[in-house]
């Protein structure tokens, strides 16, 4: 799941100062999850705008529209028949559902409304976690299913750095070691012959150092 959290009131109000009538566009995944971009994520935004500009006497009008998902040009075309009456939008999807709107309608501005942080999971209500950075070449067999790329403060491959001290990162003493972590489960499955592996210098090309990265699955393209 893609984690976002919205950006500061000021942020936005300074992307549509120049507006006077503008779309909110949510979406109904990931962002909708993590409480960042849903439907009411959307209204909460809108009237906050809508507050901010009456008091400064600058009114501004708002269209408010939540899309099943941002990250698929079937559902954005749900807004072409009244995108063009706007002078911008303000997306609260992810980083990729903004980009994919902008790409589809390149004459309107498409501004950000929240902060794209990271792939990860619901610890608990209101608390979320990165565990994928989607480098592209997964390793989770070598080690137990935790991702030394993102639960490791360094990324190690191989082990530990030997600067943990029981158990603890030296980076971020509140946070538990990833390579303990990893040792951890191993034993519990009776596998810490996987630890003798040594795991290869990373092909970073796959990663989003790489440059833009696209799948194709020949089997399911039309």
């Amino acid at each position: 799941m893609v984690i976002g959290e919205g950006k500061p009131l000021q942020d936005v109000l300074a992307m549509v100062s120049q507006n006077k009538k503008i779309i909110v566009a949510g979406c109904r995944g990931c962002v909708t999850v993590c409480c960042a971009g849903g439907e009411k994520e959307v209204g909460v935004l809108s009237a906050a705008l809508n507050l901010a500009r009456q008091k400064d006497d600058n009114p501004i009008e708002i269209h408010e529209v939540t899309l099943e998902r941002q990250c698929d040009t079937e559902y954005l075309e749900q807004v072409r028949s009244f995108i063009d009456e706007y002078e911008a939008v303000v997306s609260i999807a992810c980083g990729a559902g903004v980009q994919f709107m902008a790409e589809m309608y390149r004459k309107i501005p498409i501004y950000p409304g929240i902060n794209t942080n990271f792939i990860g999971v619901t610890e608990q209500q209101g608390v979320w976690a990165e565990r994928c950075q989607a480098c592209g070449n997964c390793k989770l067999h070598f080690t137990g299913g935790i991702c030394p790329v993102t639960r490791c403060a360094k990324r190690l491959m191989n082990g530990p750095c030997g600067g943990s001290t029981q158990g603890k990162c030296e980076v971020d003493p509140e946070t538990t070691c990833g390579w303990q972590l990893i040792y951890d489960v191993l034993k519990e499955q009776g596998r810490l012959d996987k630890l003798e592996h040594i795991i290869p210098v990373s092909d970073w090309s796959t990663s989003r150092d790489g440059g833009p990265r696209r799948i194709v699955r020949e089997d399911l393209k039309l």
